[in-house]
């Protein structure tokens, strides 16, 4: 892939997908880290999952075309999506 492109396809530290050597192992162990803190302090700790794909299933592709232009991002990257 460009090097151009990189900066459109970065994604935060607590992004565990679609990373070489991250997966839910990660994911799963930093969230168990994090309600052990919570328990440890006598908190209550609540989670809920969502799924994403069903989700983007239902994303409007126009829409999102639009806000990716908006931001400027080149139209060689747009068209490979």
């Amino acid at each position: 892939m460009m090097k151009g492109f990189q900066v459109f396809l970065s994604s935060g530290d607590n992004q565990f997908g679609f990373k070489k050597g991250l997966g839910c192992r990660n994911a799963i162990f930093t969230a168990r880290n994090i309600v052990d803190q919570y328990i440890r302090r006598g908190n209550t700790a609540n989670l809920c999952a969502i799924d994403l794909p069903k989700a983007f299933d239902k994303i409007n592709n126009h829409a999102l075309f639009l806000k990716l232009m908006k931001r400027n991002v080149p139209i060689e990257f747009l068209e490979m999506l």
